[in-house]
Order: C-alpha cells, then sequence, then structure tokens
C-alpha cells in the first residue's frame, strides 16, 4: 500500500481493521485474567483493578514513546528520507529499554505507597503487590514491544502487532491456570501466576516484533552506530512522546480519581468498576484501531506536505469511529447485566458495573471524537494539546463534578458514572473544536502540498 497516493477510506479500514482485532485479543487477554483473579476471590480480582492505575504508566511510557516515534518515523518517510526514520527507530528503542529499567526500580519502590494510599490493607495489600512487583520485573518488554511495534506501524504494518497479540492471548489462556494453581514442576504461584504470565508473553512478542522490524527495508539497514545512544534524537523523540506518554499517564490519573471515590462506598464497587471497564475496552477496540490507522495516516500526509489528505483522514475515521459506538453503545444497553454475572456471582457487583455500563453506552462516541483529534495532531507533529486535554478531563473535571454528583447530590456511585459522562463529553466538544481549527490554518509552507 502506498499511504500518500493510494484512496484514504481503504488504507483507514487496511490499518485499522488488524489493529482492531489484535487489540481485541489484548482485552480479551485481560478479561482472561480478570476471570481468574475472581477465582482466587472478590478481593483478588479488585486488586487487579486497584493495580492498573500502576501497570497503566508502564503502559502509557511505551505508548507514548511509541506515538511519538511513529510520528517522526512517518513524517521522515513521508518526505522520503530513509536514513532519518532509521535512526529514530533504533533510538528509540534504546530510550525505551532505559526507561524500563527506570520505571522497575521506582515501581518497586512507590507502588505499595500508592496502593495503601487507595486504601488496600493486609491481604488486599499483598495482593496488589505480589501482582504487581511481578509486572513491574518485565517493564522493559512493555515497553520495547510497543515502542518497536511504533516503526512497524509507521510503515503501514498493524498485521505483526495483530498476530502478537492474538498468539499472545492464547498462549496466556493456558499459562494463566498453569502459573496459578502450579504443575508439571511449577509451584502455585496465586496471583503472581498471572502476572508472571503476563510477563512471560510480552518478553516473546517484543522478540518477534524485533526480528519483523529488522526485515523491513528500514530495519534491513540496522548498523550499530544507529543504536548509540543520542541526546539529539532523545529529545526529538520526547519533545513528541513525552506529552503522548503523559497524556496517557492523565489516564492513569484519571483511573487513581475514579478509584479513589469509587473505594469511597466499598470494594465490591472497585471490583464493579475494573470489570465493567474491561468490558467497556470491548466496544471501544475498534476505536483503537483508527488511533493508530490516523497517527499513520496524518504522519505519513503531513510529513508528503499532503494537507487535504490529512483532514480527509481525520473525518473518515471520525465518520466509521461514531458509527461504530452508536452499535455498541445499544449492546451495552441490551446486555449490561447478562455480561456483568458472567464475572462475578455477587449482586452488588453486578448491580454497580451494570449501572456503570448504562451510562457508558452514551460515552462512547465522546472518546471516538477525543482520540481521533489527539492522534491527528499527534501526526501533525504537535502532541501539547493531547496532555492539556487530558488534564482538564483526568483531574481538573473529575475533582469537581465528582464530588458534586456522588456527594452533594447524593447519587453515590452513579454520581461517579454520571460525572465520567459529563466530563468526557465536554472534553470532546473542546477537543473538535480546536482540532478544526488547527486543521484550517494555512499551512506555514506550501512547499510539496497539494
Amino acid at each position: 500500500m502506498n499511504l500518500t497516493t493510494d484512496p484514504i477510506p481503504r488504507l483507514v479500514r487496511e490499518l485499522a481493521i488488524p489493529a482492531s482485532v489484535g487489540f481485541f485479543f489484548s482485552t480479551m487477554f485481560n478479561v482472561v485474567d480478570t476471570w481468574w483473579a475472581g477465582r482466587i476471590s472478590t478481593q483478588a480480582q479488585a486488586a487487579l483493578s486497584l493495580s492498573f492505575p500502576v501497570f497503566f504508566i508502564l503502559i502509557a511510557t511505551g505508548s507514548g514513546i511509541a506515538q511519538g516515534a511513529t510520528a517522526l518515523i512517518a513524517n521522515a518517510l513521508g518526505g522520503g528520507d530513509l536514513v532519518k526514520a532509521r535512526h529514530y527507530a533504533a533510538q528509540s528503542a534504546v530510550l525505551g529499554a532505559i526507561g524500563g529499567l527506570v520505571l522497575t526500580g521506582l515501581g518497586w519502590v512507590l507502588s505499595p505507597w500508592l496502593f495503601r494510599l487507595l486504601g488496600a490493607t493486609d491481604e488486599y495489600l499483598d495482593h496488589c503487590t505480589s501482582y504487581m512487583n511481578t509486572i513491574l520485573s518485565g517493564a522493559v518488554f512493555f515497553l520495547l514491544q510497543s515502542i518497536l511495534n511504533g516503526g512497524l506501524q509507521a510503515q503501514g504494518d498493524t498485521r505483526t502487532f495483530r498476530n502478537v497479540l492474538v498468539v499472545g492471548c492464547l498462549l496466556n489462556v493456558g499459562l494463566d491456570p498453569w502459573f496459578l494453581y502450579g504443575g508439571g514442576g511449577l509451584p502455585a504461584m496465586g496471583i503472581a501466576g498471572i502476572a508472571g504470565s503476563t510477563v512471560l508473553v510480552t518478553f516473546g512478542g517484543a522478540l518477534y516484533i524485533a526480528r519483523r522490524l529488522r526485515a523491513t527495508p528500514m530495519g534491513r539497514q540496522f548498523a550499530s552506530a544507529d543504536f548509540r545512544p543520542s541526546g539529539a534524537a532523545f529529545a526529538d523523540i520526547l519533545r513528541q512522546g513525552l506529552p503522548a506518554s503523559l497524556n496517557m499517564m492523565t489516564v492513569a490519573l484519571g483511573i487513581f480519581v475514579i478509584t479513589w471515590f469509587v473505594s469511597r462506598f466499598s470494594p465490591k464497587g472497585v471490583a464493579a468498576y475494573g470489570i465493567a471497564t474491561r468490558v467497556e475496552q470491548v466496544i471501544l477496540l475498534p476505536t483503537i484501531g483508527l488511533n493508530i490507522a490516523t497517527l499513520t495516516l496524518v504522519g505519513q500526509n503531513f510529513g508528503a506536505g499532503k494537507r487535504a489528505r490529512v483532514g480527509e483522514a481525520w473525518r473518515t475515521a471520525l465518520r466509521y469511529g461514531l458509527s461504530l459506538m452508536a452499535c455498541g453503545g445499544v449492546i451495552l444497553l441490551l446486555l449490561a447485566g447478562p455480561v456483568m454475572r458472567v464475572f462475578s456471582s455477587d449482586p452488588e457487583v453486578i448491580r454497580a458495573g451494570s449501572d456503570y455500563l448504562r451510562v457508558a453506552a452514551l460515552t462512547l462516541g465522546s472518546y471516538v471524537i477525543l482520540y481521533q483529534t489527539v492522534f491527528m495532531l499527534q501526526g501533525m507533529k504537535q502532541p501539547m494539546f493531547g496532555l492539556w486535554v487530558g488534564l482538564y478531563r483526568q483531574g481538573l473535571a473529575p475533582a469537581v463534578v465528582f464530588p458534586l454528583l456522588a456527594f452533594a447530590a447524593g447519587l453515590g456511585l452513579s454520581g461517579v458514572w454520571w460525572g465520567i459522562f459529563l466530563v468526557n463529553w465536554s472534553a470532546a466538544i473542546i477537543t473538535w473544536w480546536l482540532g478544526r481549527r488547527i486543521l484550517e490554518r494555512p499551512p506555514m509552507s506550501t512547499a510539496g502540498s497539494e
């Protein structure tokens, strides 16, 4: 495929569908983990929910660097500069390895304090730290898998990562119970076994992606000099990737905030929130594929000076995403209760999770507008707006809206759920308005434009 000349709607589908399929299996990976944790206890299931914000910091760091690298590599490829593209790909991998080691050390020191801040004590705290310490031991693999895949995505390859996620999910189905209960010479590891399965699968995925990247036209020319740390390259990647990482970390902040408010009611509410958000993630999967398609297409076409195709890619992704989320909302409204009963037999967990999913059905469209616009701006090498809107919708607005609805208005947990609805739609409207204004600005240079 040629990302700067082929029809945009076809390119969006060809890039988004494999990515969405892959992330479906990634989400099912998490669903499987949640199901097996529930076989231990509701507390263990809640521990996975409480651990997710810390785990998400790893995901955010890797994804942010990957987004920054993808934008830079795609812009370089769109401009015909293969040497620069190769340089950014290699340097992003080095940066990811360094970042992974730093996060492992910091996580081991700080995560127990964070769990206590969120109300974990005694056995609940033991479950959280046992799971998270194992995950942190593989921080380098989580970052490298995401960052190396950015080099493939910039070239239009979303199928390799799909294959990694599909195979990884299938392996996890077998590894989770084995590591959890032991057998075949392996001791029972409990909840740490669920984390151990995740680390092992991610390690294998990172190795496979590295091999596939090495086989691309860009990767075949890698030399040892490309991996010699370069301060200038690190600065370029961080300038693009750090705002994206911080934006994603605001999601972790948002999860912390939501979890803190929910935990004011009961651990069962936390368990319900963790289960329901995983169900919501399944419905949102097509938007993840569209995110990748938007970033890749905008990156290459912006680098090639084809401004009209940038706007077409954004509008096409919005149209596809809003249509899909309208269908997803109907599914959530109809199946909220039955889906929750698959993961829990506790009436309180089922009721709270069902309430969340019914409100989420009305919130889905806001995520499409937010994500597609932020990824368009990332591809245009304007990553800062994503950070500002992230701080608004994950920190500032919830700190005001949640107490008003949950406590002042007396809505309890439902107030938190409706607060999420109001915060995200207000952020989506602001994002759409500003994204449109930026896209309509005349380019600074007409060289190479259509």
